[in-house]
């Protein structure tokens, strides 16, 4: 104990000479002291006193730097001294939003299978029960437990009407399903507008294409007898009938028209065939006279000379048969070199309403060009497709088709027309000298 404390005492004082007496016994333990001082621990009880006082040091230094900026991750070195590792401070946000049990139970996943935070409908797939009524609750009413609710559509007003149903018109026009316009009429609770819905379709079919006058009238026949009755249909004509005045500022073919729509209707038993004759003698608007006689013409005709008035309109582009347009093309062609009308063939070709079908014009006129073997059908050709692209009728890639088109059969028109090559050649170059084609399609003409 008493070396004890004289080593003690040496250390904190620095002075070791006068404490122990001289000789081999005193260099030795001055020596251990020395190693001592300098953290080699030789002497096991002294060493073990020392470190763990310094170790205590150490820990309190931590604990009150781990109280200012916890997190960081201060460790300790072999030689004591204090390391500070670059790892970020944990936020607390991120323990709250840590879903594994404090408890160190569980496997991380949320509770109840995702159905038990706030707002959330429950599990998927989980199916409620009806709510019993609690006859305590303050607010419960014996007489509501035999209510029936319903939806309660308003009736539709003149407003309300022409920007409701003309929408629905339009898009028939497009794709030409009658039981799609009947299922949205008979959402709509028209109430006294019901007899308007012919009157629309047919003020709408007047200023559209042939076409969509046809589809107007299977429409109306469709209609009749789901949505609307006889009695509508014949008030909707009447009301046409003395709307033709205005109807003609905006349409001036509208009385020819609405005779066709008139005899259609008659045709089809929508309209019953006393309704001409009702207006004998009563007529006093020269517009509506002239829509009563053409109705009366059309079905006289019909009568006589079996017109089908089924086919008044005839049939949009898309609905034809390719065969029945090829026929049509050639017999628009022939007309053409028989008058020389351009603009009669320019309407004509536009009351196909085959935009994507005129390639089939340009090769049908190339071919009859090289069959012809004359100057007089190759200039009056020419001077009709110039037109027709002038006015853009014919679109560049439309041309295009119809030259490759030809192009591509000349080893099968060569044999009947031997000298097809030559008038092709000489075609293709007055069409390029005239603007109707590129310099790259005429390179691209074949030769013998």
């Amino acid at each position: 104990r008493e070396i004890n404390n004289a080593v003690f005492e040496c250390i904190f004082t620095g002075d070791l000479s006068d404490s122990f007496p001289s000789g081999d016994e005193d260099n030795t333990f001055t020596g251990n002291v020395n190693n001592e001082i300098n953290g080699n621990w030789i002497s096991a009880p002294t060493g073990s006193i020392h470190e763990a006082r310094l170790k205590a040091k150490v820990k309190r230094r931590l604990r009150k730097n781990s109280s200012k900026d916890s997190g960081r991750g201060d460790s300790l070195s072999d030689n004591g001294d204090v390391v500070r590792s670059v790892v970020p401070p944990t936020s607390p946000k991120g323990k709250l939003l840590n879903r594994r049990s404090k408890m160190g139970k569980g496997r991380g996943l949320p509770k109840k299978g995702g159905a038990g935070g706030k707002g959330v409908w429950g599990s998927p797939g989980e199916v409620y029960g009806e709510d019993e009524v609690d006859v305590k609750d303050p607010n419960y009413d014996a007489e509501q437990e035999n209510c029936v609710y319903e939806t309660v559509v308003l009736p539709l007003d003149d407003e309300t009407f022409e920007k409701t149903v003309t929408p629905i018109v339009q898009e028939y026009f497009e794709h030409g399903d009658a039981n799609e316009v009947a299922e949205l009429l008979a959402e709509l609770n028209l109430g006294s507008m019901r007899g308007d819905v012919p009157m629309l379709a047919v003020s709408l079919a007047l200023e559209a294409k042939a076409s969509h006058r046809e589809l107007t009238s299977r429409l109306l026949s469709e209609l009749c007898g789901c949505v609307l009755t006889a009695d509508d249909v014949e008030a909707s004509f009447h009301k046409l009938l003395k709307e033709l005045p205005d109807l003609v500022l905006d349409t001036p073919g509208a009385p020819q028209m609405l005779g066709q729509f008139i005899a259609r209707a008659v045709a089809d038993n929508i309209l019953p065939k006393s309704f001409i004759d009702g207006y004998k003698g009563r007529v006093d608007c020269e517009y509506a006279r002239a829509a009563l006689d053409r109705a009366a013409v059309l079905l006289r005709m019909s009568r006589w000379t079996g017109l089908r008035i089924d086919s008044l309109w005839g049939s949009g582009g898309g609905q034809r048969p390719v065969n029945q347009l090829i026929k049509e093309v050639n017999l628009l062609l022939k007309e053409f070199l028989l008058s020389g009308d351009t603009v009669e063939a320019e309407r004509c070709l536009r009351e196909l309403e085959v935009p994507h079908f005129h390639h089939e014009f340009v090769y049908e006129a190339v071919i009859m060009v090289l069959e012809s073997k004359g100057d007089r059908t190759l200039q009056m050709i020419l001077q009709l497709l110039k037109s027709l692209c002038a006015s853009t009728v014919i679109t560049v890639d439309q041309l295009r088709r119809g030259f490759e088109r030809v192009y591509l059969d000349m080893a099968d028109l060569s044999i009947d027309v031997p000298c097809a090559y030559s008038l092709l050649e000489q075609f293709v170059e007055q069409s390029f000298n005239a603007g109707v084609i590129d310099k790259k399609l005429r390179d691209l003409c074949p030769c013998r």
